[in-house]
């Protein structure tokens, strides 16, 4: 009987109870790259929004600000400028799409974090480019039924702890 596999939520949530930590970052062990299969901070992103009231003001989250910085002069100039203005359209088409962006951002992360471990694995550390890369990665993934991960947390008092390597298993679906 084949077990069902973990969603990174579902393990994000094991390693918290497990271990009493906060996970920050679950990435490949041993990977000193940015990439991660979960990180805090675009959880985080699902709390940010951008919205604009009747008479076309915006108002963002501050954490939009950290991501997309060159939104704020247009966020300031939507609220200064007087409604008949013609820059207001160049100011809201900014911010439009930053809004899309946001929202691109939070569909891929839900996606990620909704799904198994070992796709989201495979959808962050398999090579782009075609060719001999992709080729070996493909064959070392499907020829394991684990993979090596770290975990990044921090404790309650905000203590920094680095989880030793998690042998992570799983069984490919054919």
């Amino acid at each position: 009987r084949k077990t069902k596999e973990m969603s990174v939520e579902e393990l994000v949530n094991y390693v918290e109870k497990s271990f009493g930590v906060t996970v920050d970052r679950i990435f490949l062990h041993g990977d000193t790259e940015d990439k991660a299969i979960y990180n805090a901070l675009d959880k985080k992103k699902l709390e940010w929004d951008i919205t604009f009231d009747e008479n076309g003001k915006a108002t963002v989250s501050d954490g939009v600000f950290t991501q997309w910085p060159q939104v704020r002069m247009a966020v300031q100039m939507l609220g200064r400028l007087p409604p008949t203005s013609g820059q207001r359209i160049v100011f809201k088409t900014q911010v439009e799409k930053v809004k899309v962006s946001l929202d691109q951002t939070k569909d891929s992360f839900m996606k990620r974090f909704t799904g198994d471990v070992s796709r989201a694995y495979r959808e962050v550390y398999r090579p782009s480019e075609e060719g001999e890369k992709q080729d070996y990665f493909d064959s070392v993934f499907t020829g394991r039924d684990y993979i090596t991960l770290g975990v990044d947390c921090h404790t309650g008092s905000k203590d920094d702890i680095t989880l030793p390597c998690v042998k992570y298993l799983f069984s490919h679906k054919n």
